[in-house]
């Protein structure tokens, strides 16, 4: 499958409106819009042929011309907070011809161009249909008050030695178009469609916008990142002494 040369669009999702943060995709982080890392990290992994704000507002269009990408303006009816993923990527996919579409989101802005890379190429390698980025914690879980990956009836598991859980990151997902379209129009739904995969994402990728208190957190770090402090790891003076 990677010998074959595939038309390959990203397509980056924004709404003006965010029930918990609003106008959060102009949020800005170190002086930028959250949605600018999401453009400058597709356009930075050099793996897509176009790439696209696929909008509800006239406004994105600003921002898409700024950062020197497409944009799409998304009929209104699929601009609201109870709009499906599915419908999104149907209507994206019926108006932009491609062999596969990749749905990067703005609400991981620390996610790297590099990364993006890797998650379209482990998509191609594995022939897949359709993938989501994963992002593994290797805690004691539990769903529904039931544990997932360790037992009551013995003695209390090290994390270590646990099972990690898969949580979704979102960061990336992707589908080919053809096989995603059969299957919505046949279901109305095609999010997990054919060969699904998942691609585990890094520690920096996890780090979901969903509130201010999330925007304040990635800035500290894009910070910590830019002086270099990020990689350095300082002890007590007790240390010193051993």
């Amino acid at each position: 499958m990677m010998d074959k040369k595939e038309n390959i669009i990203a397509m980056i999702p924004a709404r003006i409106g965010s029930t918990r943060l609003p106008k959060k995709n102009l949020a800005l982080i170190n002086g930028e819009p959250l949605i600018s890392y999401a453009i400058k990290a597709a356009k930075s992994s050099g793996i897509f042929d176009r790439i696209l704000l696929n909008a509800d507002d006239i406004i994105f269009n600003e921002i898409a011309e700024r950062y020197e990408v497409d944009f799409y303006h998304r009929p209104e009816h699929l601009g609201s907070s109870t709009t499906k993923s599915d419908d999104v990527v149907y209507d994206f996919i019926k108006n932009h011809q491609s062999d596969v579409v990749a749905w990067v989101n703005p609400t991981s802005p620390l996610q790297t161009g590099q990364e993006i890379y890797d998650v379209v190429r482990y998509f191609q390698k594995e022939n897949l249909d359709s993938l989501v980025t994963v992002f593994d914690q290797q805690v004691h879980a539990n769903f529904d008050n039931c544990p997932l990956n360790y037992r009551t009836d013995e003695l209390f598991a090290q994390t270590q030695d646990l099972t990690p859980v898969e949580l979704f990151v979102y960061s990336v997902m992707m589908w080919r178009t053809k096989v995603f379209s059969d299957s919505y129009e046949k279901k109305k739904h095609a999010f997990f469609v054919g060969r699904v995969g998942f691609y585990k994402v890094s520690k920096l990728s996890s780090i979901i916008i969903k509130r201010k208190e999330d925007l304040k957190l990635a800035e500290f770090v894009l910070k910590s990142l830019a002086d270099g402090s990020a990689d350095q790891v300082e002890y007590d003076s007790v240390v010193k002494e051993r």
